[in-house]
């Protein structure tokens, strides 16, 4: 096992005394991962637990890191550093929670994955561009399950208008040669994460790549073409062909952190500075440039309605974000804020002393 079937370049720096390793499956807080000396369990140093303030600090599948190997290979490998991403993907926690739940990192392509059946829907897909804008990877459109198509030109055309110029990949996993064009387009030694809600078939194209049975797959509920989670837990494969493709859980919400949205709206942002007035809020106001091309059926307002929610979910998760770290922070260095301004008013006082 090498390192350079794992994506290695020239540019991931190592220390002295430590060996370079990929993470290619993560479970809580164990991690395995690969080096030129084999495949090791790992967990992270107390160094790096201490300095973590919060999840997205720790590694995922797909970082580079540097560890401390282990003199018996029974036992765990010590994660002392991990190397800067060249591409992170995040989404905000599930529920309630403010903090970044990490996806993948160092992946050169995100595989937005969805499906053609009944759950077809352009506004989750606009979604997932929004975030992938701002992941540093590139991205590409998956279409699964295209034998359930209700009109596969009219639902491409649609894709296509949202889309611009990223690539878009029709898979049917029922024709021999269904996977085609997705199996040459995932070229060696790059990194491919699929990216999906559950039930568009992300672990059965990855069979397909593979040609065996290694994910385990789920049917989907006819009653609304909705799917459960096949996988519970991330893991890094590497294809026959020399391709790594990244197996994510499906998504039942992806919130927005650190999302492109102007990026992926860039229509309406190049309409918007048309508009008579710069602060134009696109609903009422006079030359508005957005609803002028809603009028004129260049724009849907499906899509601008799509637009103003993702941006304000988008700066409100954003704000959420920057509290939570900022109060981890303080309950890392005071306890919490109450003993933070206790703290700051003693400096006070010593002063004036």
């Amino acid at each position: 096992m090498k390192l350079n079937e794992y994506g290695v370049t020239d540019t991931q720096p190592i220390v002295n005394g430590l060996d370079l390793a990929r993470v290619i499956a993560t479970s809580h807080l164990q991690y395995t991962i690969v080096t030129d000396q084999g495949q090791f369990q790992a967990q992270v140093s107390g160094r790096l637990a201490n300095m973590a303030i919060a999840p997205e600090d720790f590694p995922t599948v797909g970082d580079w890191v540097q560890v401390r190997l282990p003199g018996n290979s029974s036992d765990l490998a010590i994660i002392e550093r991990f190397n800067e991403r060249q591409s992170v993907f995040l989404r905000k926690a599930a529920g309630r929670r403010s903090d970044a739940q990490l996806v993948a990192a160092n992946v050169d392509w995100v595989l937005l994955t969805t499906a053609l059946d009944a759950n077809f829907n352009l506004r989750r897909l606009e979604r997932y561009l929004a975030v992938a804008a701002s992941s540093g990877a590139q991205a590409a459109i998956v279409l699964t399950k295209a034998d359930k198509a209700s009109d596969l030109p009219a639902q491409l055309t649609e894709v296509k208008q949202i889309v611009k110029n990223t690539p878009v990949l029709v898979c049917d996993a029922t024709q021999p040669d269904g996977l085609t064009a997705l199996a040459e387009f995932m070229q060696p030694g790059l990194s491919y994460a699929f990216l999906g809600s559950s039930g568009v078939g992300k672990s059965t194209l990855i069979n397909h790549l593979l040609g065996s049975d290694k994910i385990a797959t789920q049917a989907v509920r006819n009653s609304d073409a909705h799917g459960r989670h096949t996988t519970t837990s991330r893991q890094l494969i590497k294809l026959p062909n020399g391709s790594l493709v990244i197996d994510t859980p499906g998504m039942r919400e992806l919130g927005l952190v650190d999302a492109d949205v102007d990026a992926t709206f860039n229509d309406i942002k190049e309409l918007a500075k048309n508009c008579r007035f710069k602060d134009c809020t696109h609903q009422n106001e006079p030359g508005c440039a957005v609803q002028a091309a809603i009028s004129a059926g260049t724009l849907s307002s499906e899509r601008l309605t799509s637009y103003q929610r993702l941006l304000a979910e988008q700066n409100r998760n954003t704000d959420l974000r920057g509290k939570a770290r900022e109060n981890a922070k303080i309950n890392r260095m005071f306890g919490g804020k109450k003993q933070m301004k206790a703290f700051r008013k003693e400096v006070q006082q010593r002063k004036h002393r």
